[in-house]
């Protein structure tokens, strides 16, 4: 009878062992949806900064005027293409991780981390210094997003690597051409 009852004991902690470690997996698994939900936010902030950095880009080389207009307005047209480019790469992402990328332009400007700055004098030291702000803005949720993701999502942290160095890039372009105006 003791044989039996050690049995039954036995089973019945290897029983209470599965259910403790089905539990623990089931919450991790909500614990990672809820993660994952969060990136998919962030990454969507984000693809609204790249759009709204693109027509920010775009409409200030359309607009700007003054000393060096041609190889400011090359600068600017060259940089929206990446932040198009960024832009894709982040839709991309928040597609694979069973997201939906904003679909709605209006709701760019309110999901975005940074912003637009219309630019309302096309004088090019103010357009420049517009887009420095939005490069310095971009860079810093970047770095939100690096932090975010470095120890628990690698595709996600390297697409994000690769786009703030872009984004450090554009800020010493900028700022180069602000010194020699």
């Amino acid at each position: 009878m003791f044989k039996s009852k050690s049995k039954i004991v036995m089973v019945l902690g290897l029983i209470l062992i599965s259910l403790v470690g089905g539990y623990l997996t089931l919450q991790r698994k909500k614990t990672e949806k809820a993660n994952v939900s969060k990136l998919v936010e962030s990454l969507n902030k984000a693809f609204a900064d790249e759009w709204l950095a693109y027509y920010q880009y775009w409409i200030g080389a359309q607009i700007v005027s003054g000393p060096m207009q041609s190889e400011v307005i090359a600068e600017l047209k060259e940089h929206a293409i990446d932040e198009l480019r960024h832009a894709d790469m982040l839709a991309k992402r928040i597609i694979q991780l069973n997201g939906i990328p904003i679909l709605e332009p209006k709701q760019w400007y309110e999901a975005s981390n940074c912003g637009f700055l219309v630019p309302t004098d096309p004088n090019i030291k103010k357009i420049l210094q517009q887009n420095v702000k939005g490069e310095q803005c971009a860079i810093s949720a970047y770095k939100k997003l690096l932090e975010t993701t470095k120890d628990t999502d690698t595709t996600t942290y390297q697409m994000i690597h690769e786009i703030l160095a872009n984004e450090i890039e554009h800020e010493k372009d900028l700022l180069n051409l602000l010194k020699v105006l």
